[in-house]
C-alpha cells in the first residue's frame, strides 16, 4: 500500500484530497498546524471507511518540523510515495503598494519555502539515487501565477508564480529518479481562504465572470491531484491541471 502526505489537510481542498486518497487505496499522514480536532475528524472518517490515516501536527514553514514531520510519516505509515504540497495562505484584500516587507515574508514562508523544503525531504526518500522506489509530488498553485491577482493578491501570486517555476525545474531534475512532479492550479473553489481574504462571499461576486458560472468544490480539485499522484498519470511530468471553471 502506498504513503501519501498531504500538508495543511485539515481544511478544504487539503481535507478533500485526503479522503479521495483513502479511496483509492493510500494509507494518508493527514498534516495540520493549529486544527487538530479537524485533522483527527478527518482521519476519523477515513478509519470508518475502512482505510489507514493518522494526523501529524507540524509548522511546514520550519524546517526542524518538516524533518519531525517526515521521519514521524517514515515511522508510522512507512515509505513515502507521494507527497502534496497543499499548505497555501493568504492575507487581507490589498493594492500592492500597501503590501509590506513582513507580510510579503508571511506569505513566501507558508506558500512557497514550506513547498521547497518538503520537497528536498520527499526527494530524499523517493530517488532511487538514494535507495527508492520513486514516486509523485503535487504542488498546489492557483490561477493567481497567471493572472497576477492585481488589486487583490499580488503577494499571493507571486509566491504560487514560484511554485510554478519550482515544478517545471524540479521535474526535469527528479525525472531520471523515478519521481514526477506536477502541479494543480485551482480557482474560484469554495473554502474559507476568502474568508481569510477578508471577502467570504467573493465566488458570488465573480461567478459571472467564471464560463461554468459557479464556483468550484474542493472534491473536483482533489479528482485532479489525485489523478497526478497516481500512476493513472504515469507518462505526465512538469505539467498543471487549470482547475478554474474555464477562466
Amino acid at each position: 500500500m502506498k504513503t501519501i502526505l498531504i500538508t495543511g489537510a485539515s481544511r478544504g481542498i487539503g481535507a478533500a484530497t485526503a479522503l479521495l486518497a483513502s479511496e483509492h487505496g493510500f494509507k494518508v499522514a493527514v498534516n495540520y498546524n493549529n486544527n487538530r480536532d479537524a485533522a483527527e475528524s478527518i482521519v476519523e472518517k477515513i478509519r470508518l471507511n475502512g482505510g489507514q490515516a493518522k494526523a501529524f501536527q507540524a509548522d511546514v514553514t520550519k524546517e526542524e518540523e518538516i524533518k519531525r514531520l517526515f521521519e514521524q510519516v517514515d515511522t508510522d505509515l512507512g515509505n513515502l510515495t507521494s507527497l502534496v504540497n497543499n499548505v497555501g495562505v493568504l492575507e487581507r484584500q490589498s493594492l500592492m503598494e500597501n503590501i509590506s516587507k513582513e507580510r510579503l515574508q508571511r506569505i513566501f514562508e507558508a506558500n512557497t519555502l514550506s513547498t521547497f523544503l518538503c520537497c528536498k525531504e520527499a526527494i530524499q526518500r523517493m530517488s532511487i539515487k538514494y535507495g527508492g522506489v520513486g514516486g509523485t509530488i503535487v504542488n498546489v498553485s492557483s490561477i493567481a501565477s497567471r493572472t497576477g491577482a492585481p488589486f487583490e493578491y499580488i503577494d499571493y501570486a507571486l509566491s504560487k508564480g514560484a511554485i510554478d517555476s519550482l515544478t517545471i525545474g524540479l521535474s526535469k531534475e527528479v525525472a531520471n529518479e523515478g519521481i514526477r512532479v506536477n502541479a494543480v492550479r485551482p480557482a474560484f473553489i469554495f473554502t474559507d481562504i476568502h474568508a481569510d481574504g477578508g471577502e467570504p462571499n467573493r465566488i458570488e461576486r465573480i461567478k459571472e465572470t467564471i464560463p461554468l458560472k459557479r464556483g468550484g468544490l474542493s472534491s473536483e480539485v482533489a479528482e485532479a491531484i489525485l489523478w497526478l499522484a497516481s500512476d493513472k498519470s504515469s507518462y505526465s511530468t512538469g505539467i498543471f491541471l487549470d482547475v478554474t471553471g474555464g477562466r
